[in-house]
């Protein structure tokens, strides 16, 4: 009976010790994924495109092969894209400077030769900033037949910054600077002092451009008010260092970026990532909200029975590229399938709502249903804590907002526009690395909505704030409407129709 009972335990030992072999196998396994996944992360190719060639290597033989009384198919030729319009290297209205040079003969004796042509070589020069100082005066007049009254003088013009020396050129320059070309204020200050001799703090830069951003909020407040209007909302944020309270350290912020394909986009600042930040808003929107599968926006949208959310594509098809190596011949199918609706969705760019429900409808929709079945067969199959299982359970979790671009033409199908209205923010924070103080982020938000807009319209961004910021002084706040950049452009192109 001891002999037996000892048996039994060793039995037992010997299957706890199996199980925890392939617990610990397992998870050795998925920390060698993750270490992976973060070395491809920091050294591999950042593009998730795949060529037909890769895609037929992670499928294997699941590929269909045809039947032997069947005629072999010809080879699809691959797709020639149109050659790009090719833009001059110089606009046609640069100012232009001409230098003309003689032979030494010619010129000793110019009546002994005539001019029969000539050869031109272009080049490209530049004259660096040029800083001048502006001096406004205003004479005083006194009346020759009344001594008596007082002398007159005209009034000085309505000026951003009122006992200020900064002009509207000079508060565009530092602006430009800053948020077009990320020179931070205090690398401003540096090459005022050593090339242009120009003592000019940057705690001085820094109030002129709170002053500028004062002066913009009304022209902000009219993009926000055009984007809850509109129905259709891309949204996503970005992390940005902010410094609080003085020997506090930094903390982590967010701009929350608001986004209407082929129109406005507007910058959002919030010390948080919480779900009562989208409230500023959309407490007045209605419509459908696309986003990424963050909780916040699920959190928000729960309690709106007005908002629907549409999920991204585009995170779904990065979740299965991460879940290659893993699993090569399932992760290539649905990415291969996903390719597929891309594809459609090149084919409908530019077109009517109407006509690109009708196809996804017709075309997209038999491919989300093979996805859906997919999916739901190898669920089980992974463990949650892998990268294909992780990729199978967020694409379920999510399938009835990612399935909402299908019936509804307004919706893209991915998140990638307003990713890219990120971009900008991303290479600012690279150079000037953190936001001084929780309020200076509201000042940020302003000017990157207005910058933006106006690389969205194809506007040069110092026209157009040297401009804005020269007429502000002399509007009110309802005449403001007009200077957004859409309405700045189309009044710019009325007048010179006019």
């Amino acid at each position: 009976m001891e002999t037996q009972a000892l048996i039994e335990e060793l039995r037992k030992q010997s299957a706890e010790q199996a199980a925890q072999i392939q617990a610990l196998l397992a998870e050795n396994k998925l920390l060698q994924s993750k270490i992976h996944f973060l070395v491809h992360r920091l050294f591999g190719r950042k593009s998730e495109k795949l060529s037909s060639a890769q895609l037929e290597l992670l499928l294997g033989n699941l590929s269909a092969v045809p039947e032997d009384d069947d005629p072999p198919k010809p080879p699809t030729p691959p797709r020639s894209r149109p050659p790009r319009e090719s833009k001059p290297r110089m606009p046609a209205d640069l100012p232009t400077e001409e230098v003309v040079i003689d032979p030494e003969a010619v010129k000793q004796d110019p009546s002994a030769y005539q001019c029969i042509g000539e050869e031109v070589t272009e080049e490209l020069d530049v004259v660096p900033t040029r800083y001048f100082r502006r001096r406004i005066i205003r004479r005083k007049y006194k009346s020759k037949v009344n001594r008596e009254l007082p002398p007159v003088l005209a009034p000085l013009p309505p000026r951003l910054i009122e006992g200020g020396y900064a002009s509207a050129g000079l508060l565009t320059d530092i602006i430009l600077k800053k948020y077009v070309d990320h020179l931070p204020l205090y690398r401003q200050e540096q090459i005022l002092s050593t090339r242009y001799g120009i003592e000019l703090s940057r705690k001085t830069m820094c109030d002129w451009v709170r002053v500028a951003a004062d002066w913009l909020m009304p022209i902000y407040d009219h993009i926000r008010e055009e984007l809850r209007k509109s129905g259709y909302l891309q949204i996503d944020e970005t992390p940005v260092r902010y410094c609080g309270e003085e020997g506090s350290g930094s903390s982590q912020g967010y701009l929350w970026v608001f986004n209407r394909p082929g129109k406005e986009v507007l910058y959002e600042w919030h010390t948080s990532r919480a779900a009562a930040c989208l409230d500023d808003m959309l407490k007045d929107f209605r419509g459908t909200v696309q986003c990424d599968g963050y909780g916040a926006y699920s959190s928000y949208a729960k309690n709106r029975d007005d908002i629907e959310l549409a999920a991204c594509w585009a995170h779904v098809r990065r979740k299965f590229h991460e879940a290659r190596q893993e699993c090569p011949s399932q992760a290539g199918w649905i990415l291969n399938q996903i390719g597929h609706l891309y594809q459609i969705e090149r084919q409908l760019r530019g077109q009517a709502p109407q006509l690109r429900q009708a196809v996804r409808s017709a075309q997209s929709g038999m491919l989300l249903a093979r996805i859906e079945k997919m999916l739901k067969l190898k669920l089980r199959q992974h463990r949650p804590t892998s990268a294909m299982g992780g990729a199978i359970a967020y694409t379920l979790s999510l399938w009835p907002q990612l399935l909402r671009f299908r019936d509804n033409g307004r919706v893209e199908i991915d998140n990638n526009l307003v990713e890219n209205a990120i971009r900008p923010t991303a290479l600012g924070k690279k150079n000037w690395m953190f936001i001084g103080h929780p309020e200076a982020g509201d000042r940020s938000a302003i000017l990157y909505t207005l910058l933006e807009n106006c690389k969205r319209l194809g506007i040069n961004p110092r026209e157009y704030l040297h401009d804005v910021l020269s007429r502000l002084p002399t509007m009110t706040n309802q005449q403001t409407q007009s200077l957004t950049p859409a309405n700045w452009l189309a009044g710019r192109a009325q007048s010179r129709a006019a």
